[in-house]
């Protein structure tokens, strides 16, 4: 069982939503779409699901052609940021109620619902009214009501958003539980990196509804094939400075010269470089470690790290360093990055090579 994207493309109104895309989709993985908003993530959905019909290319679900297919007729469940309950109906019943609608007996209906909402953990609310539940149980309620239906391709368009952070850590950790358990295609988007990482399988990295690279998480987060790419999955942003290199020297914008050291293999030429925030330190790290002069702009403590945002040359550049730092605002900042936490990109935007460590890790 799989589902297949081939040449899917949307334009509304002569504004391309969707640029063509190829991608497939199998049976019990988990698939994060993630991407800023605006990126593409709601309409690919959309297409994946049937709700829209593509401008250009075909949909396959286990190998049939259902680009034409009314959603009504496959077997597709989704949940949405803004999730709905029907308020007069108890747990039971909204969660019965895509059931009654396909005819399903009534014995069929209370087995069903009492498994998927053991699986969901409302079983003691099933009398309930949704308005009597916590935003956490309402969620749940919403999702129960998705997976009853027994659908192969469960679409959540990101379910968490609306809710507080606890509840969102809370159902972070359910939803891989509840996945695996099912053993449909999942598909989950999200704007946030780090919920990619907990949820884990695989990742496509979407850009202005581009489909920049596909592929296991920990892979497409460890080796981005382009800026684009690590730009989407780094939170706060991947920092970039523009390199040359020249024989066995290194410079970069704003005068900074070094050894080519790890990056002595690389051709001539210029390039675009990126490193992620917790990699920057405010004291040498190593005795390799390249050394920038900044100006402090601001400073956000969360507890037990501090977001450092500064200037460098006109480049707005975020540092994650643990601890508390007081720092003054306005101050020359000098700080440290050691090579093999660099990422090489050609002018294009492409890899070049991979940090170090990710090629390790």
């Amino acid at each position: 069982m799989s589902l297949e994207l081939k040449g899917v493309s949307k334009v509304v109104d002569g504004q391309v939503h969707i640029h063509p895309t190829d991608l497939t989709l199998e049976r019990g993985t988990m698939n994060v779409l993630l991407g800023p908003t605006l990126s593409g993530k709601t309409s690919l959905m959309r297409l994946m699901a049937g709700l829209d019909k593509p401008t250009q290319g075909r949909v396959f679900w286990k190998g049939d052609n259902v680009t034409g297919m009314r959603v009504q007729d496959r077997k597709v469940a989704m949940v949405y940021q803004q999730f709905v309950n029907y308020p007069a109906m108890s747990v039971f019943d909204n969660i019965a109620s895509p059931l009654r609608l396909m005819g399903v007996s009534a014995v069929d209906i209370d087995a069903r619902v009492r498994e998927t909402a053991e699986m969901m953990k409302l079983t003691p609310m099933l009398q309930r009214k949704p308005l009597e539940l916590s935003g956490g149980q309402q969620q749940r309620c919403a999702l129960a009501r998705a997976l009853v239906k027994n659908a192969g391709l469960v679409l959540l368009d990101e379910p968490l958003a609306n809710l507080d952070y606890k509840l969102r850590e809370e159902l972070r950790v359910e939803i891989p539980r509840i996945f695996e358990a099912s053993g449909a295609i999942f598909v989950y988007a999200t704007t946030e990196p780090e919920e990619a990482l907990l949820l884990g399988g695989n990742t496509a990295a979407l850009w202005e509804g581009r489909l920049t690279q596909f592929g296991p998480t920990p892979h497409v987060y460890r080796q981005p094939a382009s800026a684009t790419t690590a730009r989407v999955f780094s939170d706060p942003p991947m920092n970039f400075v523009t390199m040359e290199k020249r024989g066995d020297r290194l410079s970069f914008d704003g005068g900074r010269e070094a050894d080519a050291g790890l990056l002595g293999s690389l051709p001539d030429g210029q390039y675009q470089t990126g490193f992620r925030p917790n990699h920057l330190h405010l004291s040498q790290p190593s005795a390799d470690a390249l050394r920038f002069d900044a100006t402090l702009v601001v400073t956000e403590l969360t507890g037990s790290e501090t977001f450092i945002h500064m200037d460098h040359h006109g480049e707005r550049w975020v540092g994650l360093m643990h601890g508390v730092h007081d720092l003054t605002l306005g101050q020359s900042l000098p700080v440290w990055l050691e090579p093999r936490h660099v990422y090489v990109f050609a002018a294009d935007g492409r890899l070049v090579t991979p940090a170090a460590y990710a090629i390790a890790a």
